[in-house]
């Protein structure tokens, strides 16, 4: 008995678009916190 086996790509073609998303989040989130980091900075070093 013969099986049908349709073709399929090889590798995701949206895994590039992922990694690139990722990537996006992740420095998003650095500088995120780079920026929360420089408020407080901030707050704490006002003459009080």
């Amino acid at each position: 008995m013969t099986r049908h086996r349709s073709p399929h790509a090889t590798g995701h073609p949206s895994r590039t678009v992922e990694r690139g998303v990722t990537a996006a989040l992740v420095l998003a989130l650095v500088a995120g916190l780079a920026w929360i980091g420089g408020m407080i900075g901030t707050v704490l070093g006002w003459p009080l």
